[in-house]
């Protein structure tokens, strides 16, 4: 009896103390960066909210930086001003490649994990990335272009050119729309973060008629959708399909008044909530060499990709997004 209290006793102990080094294993002076590319639209705004709640959850300090509206060169100076605060890990989204991958692999030379999110930057020594399969994001909003074209027409994009998502997006459609040649891409209109130029442009293309006649317009990001069913029903226009990207509370509204068709809808929140428990993890587990080229190692203790999913969006299934009561 006395053994067997001697083993219980132990391995109590042994709780105990598993439980209390649980409990240490986290810190507030742990800081997390997140580092987003238009912190003043909802959709960042999500992802912030995400990676804020997982930092509650885990007891670290989350800081979230980043310009208002797309602007790589003040992204550039956010992600140099996290590295000089040597954080225990920074997620980030790459609104242009070639210009972050420098700050990125500044980052993993110093040691700070990286891990990208929403837009990835491949070439860099990030770690891997967190977000939406863009290509295949792409093919589902284009097949339902398809359909709601009835296999023929004209389509205009609007895009944010040199932003690695966004340019996936449009790959993904055009890669569907080879098997249907008689929808015409027309113009992929590169709206530079300035989301009223979607407006006037539309304003402007409504006015071609014949064999010129735009009978789509397809927003590549999440901002633009908005403006372009403003366009149309300030012309009273009801026969062109406007297709947006998210689910911006705008864009929800769109689809329920019937301006907009419908949306591809990414997940935000998840991404940034994610980030935060995968920067956590390499931070506590951390690979003997940080700047290893993990993409080509078989026994990579890391993913590649990981994909958080997406939606496409319409009446059928719009009061889903909508908080309960609106």
């Amino acid at each position: 009896m006395k053994s067997a209290g001697k083993v219980g006793f132990a391995l109590l102990a042994l709780v105990v103390g598993l439980a209390s080094g649980c409990a240490k294993r986290h810190s507030q002076k742990e800081v997390f960066y997140l580092i987003g590319t238009s912190m003043g639209l909802p959709y960042w705004q999500n992802i912030a909210s995400g990676f804020n709640q997982a930092a509650a959850e885990y007891k670290v300090t989350a800081k979230v930086d980043g310009p208002q509206g797309r602007d790589p060169k003040a992204e550039l100076a956010a992600l140099e001003k996290a590295i000089a605060a040597k954080p225990a890990g920074i997620l980030i989204s790459v609104s242009d490649e070639a210009l972050l991958k420098p700050g990125i692999d500044e980052a993993v030379a110093a040691g700070i994990p990286v891990i990208t999110v929403d837009s990835d930057a491949a070439s860099s020594k990030r770690l891997y990335f967190i977000g939406t399969n863009n290509m295949g994001a792409g093919r589902m909003g284009a097949k339902r272009l398809v359909e709601k074209l009835k296999g023929k027409g004209n389509v205009v994009f609007f895009t944010l050119a040199g932003q690695p998502n966004v340019e996936e997006r449009l790959k993904g459609f055009k890669a569907y729309l080879e098997a249907y040649p008689n929808i015409k891409i027309v113009d992929a209109i590169n709206i530079q973060s300035n989301a009223t130029l979607a407006f006037d442009q539309t304003e402007e293309i409504l006015a071609l008629t014949g064999p010129k006649r735009i009978d789509a317009f397809v927003s590549l990001e999440s901002a633009s959708g908005v403006e372009v069913a403003s366009a149309l029903d300030r012309s009273h226009v009801t026969d062109r399909i406007a297709m947006a990207w998210d689910n911006n509370p705008d864009t929800l509204n769109g689809i329920k008044n019937g301006t907009i068709d419908a949306t591809v809808a990414q997940k935000p929140f998840t991404m940034g909530f994610v980030g935060l428990k995968a920067l956590d993890e390499v931070f506590h587990n951390p690979p003997l060499h940080l700047d290893k080229n993990f993409t080509a190692d078989a026994f990579s203790p890391y993913p590649e990709f990981v994909d958080t999913g997406t939606a496409l969006v319409d009446k059928s299934n719009v009061s889903m997004y909508f908080p309960q009561g609106k």
